[in-house]
């Protein structure tokens, strides 16, 4: 697989959109203020609750059927083999409140400022 096919090809606009915010999300609480990670981490475990799904997911072609999500096809992309309901269960039910946690604890109980705003 060449370059061009990774950027434009079977990886898209979206794909890589995706794959930005989820890398995003990760160092977040040590960027961003948490009172703007708060409701964006809501908002990502309210979209789980109502739609069972990422709603991302629809706009590069990757269906929820077998226990597929995001953090599954990446992983799978680069060798990995886990159980696909279990990499579910942890993006889609201990991720955001684990990095909710995280940000409450670094800003809040620590006091350490984000490092961009």
């Amino acid at each position: 697989m060449n370059i061009k096919t990774v950027i434009s090809g079977s990886f898209g606009l979206f794909f890589w959109f995706h794959l930005f915010i989820t890398l995003l999300s990760w160092v977040a609480p040590f960027l961003f203020t948490w009172y703007y990670l708060l409701p964006v981490y809501w908002a990502v475990m309210l979209q789980f609750a109502l739609f069972n799904r990422c709603l991302m997911n629809k706009e590069h072609a990757l269906g929820e059927d077998n226990n597929m999500t995001f953090y599954a096809h990446i992983l799978e992309l680069v060798g990995f083999q886990f159980k696909r309901e279990n990499v579910k269960f942890f993006c889609r039910k201990l991720l955001y409140p684990f990095l909710t946690a995280i940000t409450l604890i670094w800003q809040v109980f620590l006091g350490n400022e984000p490092l961009c705003f």
